[in-house]
């Protein structure tokens, strides 16, 4: 049996740690050490904007003892990520080069959605527990220390997800700073907790049920799992037990509490904060009860590794929540999903047809289906200037599991859809590097040419398919569609479809062989 050894390493706000799988087709993934370093990056990042001198020497040093670790088990393979510390801090690059020159390890810096999703997925590797538990009602909050995120489902549907400014470490200097007794601090802490989740609950939320909230953090889903807390069993606990427990915290000092949990006087009051944010959450919607699986990032982390080498895994299609929560922002914006699938279909007809000298990849062809779904979002705010408030609404509003690339190739081919097309050297800034620039050329030419064929949105064109016939590619339409308009149309952005690849698109009125 191939078994593969495989270390995660998270440089997360509050520590950083290791975990040390054996990951084979047969057995999945089976943790074997959990190695953690309390190192508190976030109080730095957050406050001054840089990590000092003094913790990224440390930061170098625990990584150099995680890679003896790594050697001891004879780990092949690893990935090191970075998660808001090192993505908050001002000199975020200046890091990662001094962390490789010294210990060898190259860390990727994680955006908020891809560490979510990772976060998510570590939730999903539970499995059957997980994939029974959002057939219903339930939402996912996931608790970092510079912001939490909430992802609600429904019907096995992701409904909205949506990011928070009230990481534990956030809420500690907010409340710290304004040096309040006990009680008062902890009244401001809920209210400011409440302000920012209120709206999520009144556009979101409303009156649904919220069967079972998963909390994913590193401060009180840890406690609840190990069952200290009277009537909590396999990580599950009810609305009443929890909130028996939290008014047993909030009465007892860090030292005696941290003694009774044992855990350090500093991790007690953070628990309290963590656990103050769910507290808000169930008092305010109808939450039955609590799970906290006891997952962390490093098991996201391992998760995506063997989806990569394409072991066998638990069965959870996370490409379907990110369309799911586009459908939802579309209607959200009252997009119409009969004009979304039609044009999906001529362009995708058309992406398949051209994989052969397109160099696009599958990736690229699913950012496609999501810029479609989202290709009218922008009408909602300006009729006359669909493309830029497409372009800003997509770029500001959160999708787990899309990189900030990935959102931008997005939000750039819908806007460029409505818009003449600027090349390379005429953009106004250097945010785009050249790959990103050409996925977008390439994927703006496609859907200009499909939208011509669905032009004035009446989806006149039924029946379509396409091959490429030497330098033309060849657009079969149905004989029975009225395609005057329409064609005249198609001939404007022909030029331009040609120009990025070489290849003239022409239309027939004949269905392919």
């Amino acid at each position: 049996m191939n078994v593969k050894v495989f270390a995660a390493i998270d440089i997360g706000s509050f520590e950083t740690a290791m975990k040390i799988y054996e990951i084979s087709a047969k057995n999945g993934m089976k943790e074997i050490d959990h190695i953690r370093h309390r190192l508190s990056l976030g109080y730095d990042s957050y406050n001054t904007g840089r990590i000092s001198y003094r913790k990224i020497d440390e930061l170098c040093h625990v990584l150099n003892k995680f890679r003896d670790i790594m050697k001891t088990y004879g780990a092949s393979d690893y990935k090191v990520y970075g998660t808001s510390a090192l993505r908050e801090t001002d000199n975020t690059v200046i890091i990662q080069d001094q962390i490789f020159n010294r210990t060898g390890f190259k860390v990727e810096v994680l955006s908020n959605s891809e560490q979510r999703l990772l976060d998510y997925k570590s939730v999903a590797s539970m499995g059957s527990k997980f994939n029974k538990i959002i057939e219903s009602g339930s939402a996912i909050v996931d608790i970092g220390g510079a912001s939490a995120q909430m992802s609600l489902f429904d019907n096995d549907s992701l409904v909205s997800t949506q990011s928070f400014g009230i990481g534990v470490l956030t809420l500690y200097d907010r409340i710290t700073s304004m040096k309040q007794g006990p009680g008062r601090s902890q009244e401001i802490l809920e209210q400011l907790i409440y302000n920012e989740l209120s709206i999520f609950k009144k556009l979101y939320i409303k009156e649904r049920e919220i069967g079972t909230l998963i909390v994913v953090d590193d401060y009180i889903s840890g406690i609840i799992k190990s069952g200290i807390i009277p009537g909590s069993k396999d990580g599950i606990i009810s609305k009443e037990d929890f909130l028996a427990f939290f008014n047993e915290c909030i009465s007892t000092s860090n030292e005696i509490l941290s003694e009774k949990l044992d855990i350090t006087e500093e991790m007690t009051y953070l628990m309290k904060i963590s656990s103050s944010i769910l507290k808000v959450i169930i008092e305010n919607n109808a939450v039955k009860r609590i799970w906290a699986p006891g997952v962390a990032l490093c098991d996201g982390i391992a998760y995506e590794y063997a989806e990569s080498k394409k072991l066998k895994m638990i069965a959870h299609d996370f490409e379907k929540d990110i369309i799911d929560a586009a459908i939802n922002i579309s209607k959200r914006y009252i997009g119409s999903k009969k004009r979304s699938l039609a044009l999906s279909n001529i362009a995708l007809t058309i992406y398949d047809a051209m994989a052969s000298i397109h160099g696009l990849s599958k990736r690229d062809r699913f950012l496609l289906r999501l810029a479609v779904i989202l290709h009218e979002c922008g009408k909602f705010i300006n009729t006359s200037n669909v493309g830029e408030c497409s372009y800003s609404i997509i770029m500001n509003t959160e999708m787990i599991g899309l990189s900030h690339r990935e959102r931008e190739i997005v939000a750039s081919v819908v806007k460029y859809y409505y818009e003449p097309f600027l090349y390379y050297k005429e953009l106004d800034d250097n945010r785009l590097d050249e790959d990103t620039y050409l996925r977008i050329a390439k994927l703006t030419a496609i859907l200009k040419v499909a939208g011509n064929l669905d032009r004035g949105s009446k989806q006149k064109v039924r029946d379509i398919s396409a091959k490429l016939s030497d330098d033309k590619l060849v657009i079969y339409v149905s004989e029975e569609d009225d395609l005057v308009f329409i064609k005249e149309a198609f001939d404007k952005n022909a030029a331009f479809f040609g120009e990025v690849y070489s290849i003239e698109p022409v239309i027939s009125f004949a269905k392919a062989k």
